[in-house]
């Protein structure tokens, strides 16, 4: 009997609560959650397969590992052309070998770095011709302009639509006020320009995440990344989020996933006070 969509999100959070962290991207939950007939899927109660466009996902349960269950799984994989990607989320030993006796090559590195709320340094100044607030009904298509700019070169970020945004805007997480826009011009006036927003992303009472940092290419130079990284951080020192403890009482611990080679956005957060231990290593590979 094939696995239900329901059995696969009941794998993945046995294997989260196991491991401390979620076998499945952002992305893969959305896309079984809402749109499951986008995804296949093979396996059975030990584990299983699941493929969303060209990205792989091997979940294997922690009582069923050792014994060659994630080769048989990939082996038992629809056919999956070169350029295929799939996430080891968490820098793990077993999935770096399977990966490498199956022609998969190491090509991405996703850290995720830390910092606790105590001891954030302050704000500074909005520069000249510059206001911020919180996200609002309109901003939608300016919002997607500067992130597609600011990700052109992003293989996952760059690409988000209209509807892409619209799905994650009904997550209950979503906080328009944790969504910070920063644009030129008066608050006003109609003829404004975003020119960064910082996504925050509350996930419990005590712990947040900076989701999304962009700052569009034309508007570089000014210290909008810092400016804006800083002021989606006070937002999750001082507010609630969403439906999640939404009492007034900021989390205590944030996180946020950068690329590895992106030397200026690490030395950014690195001057901010976050720190990267190695196991916080998410792995892509690559079939060749």
């Amino acid at each position: 009997m094939a696995l239900t969509v329901e059995q696969v999100l009941a794998i993945a959070k046995a294997t989260e609560a196991y491991d401390g962290v979620a076998p499945l991207d952002e992305a893969t939950l959305l896309t079984l959650r809402n749109r499951p007939q986008d995804v296949t899927i093979w396996g059975d109660v030990r584990g299983f397969g699941a493929l969303v466009g060209s990205e792989l996902s091997l979940v294997v349960l922690t009582q069923h590992r050792g014994v060659g269950l994630g080769r048989q799984l990939l082996l038992r994989a629809p056919s999956l052309p070169t350029g295929t990607t799939a996430w080891s989320h968490g820098d793990n030993p077993a999935a770096a070998a399977l990966a490498a006796k199956q022609g998969w090559e190491r090509t991405r590195e996703l850290w995720v770095m830390r910092r606790p709320v105590a001891g954030l340094p302050p704000a500074p100044s909005l520069p000249e011709g510059v206001f911020v607030r919180g996200f609002e009904p309109g901003d939608e298509a300016e919002l997607l302009r500067v992130n597609a700019a600011a990700f052109a070169h992003h293989p996952e970020q760059g690409d988000m639509t209209a509807a892409d945004l619209a799905e994650r805007m009904a997550e209950p997480w979503f906080d328009a006020s944790g969504l910070v826009t920063a644009w030129e011009g008066v608050s006003t006036s109609s003829t404004t320009r975003l020119l960064a927003f910082h996504w925050t992303k509350r996930h419990s009472e005590t712990d947040g995440e900076v989701y999304v940092v962009g700052v569009d290419p034309a508007a570089q130079g000014r210290g909008l990344g810092k400016l804006i990284t800083l002021l989606g951080l006070h937002h999750l020192a001082a507010s609630g989020g969403g439906t999640t403890g939404a009492g007034g009482d900021g989390v205590t611990n944030i996180h946020l996933y950068v690329e590895g080679d992106n030397t200026p956005a690490v030395c950014l957060y690195e001057g901010l006070g976050f720190t990267r231990a190695a196991a916080d290593t998410h792995v892509q590979y690559t079939r060749r």
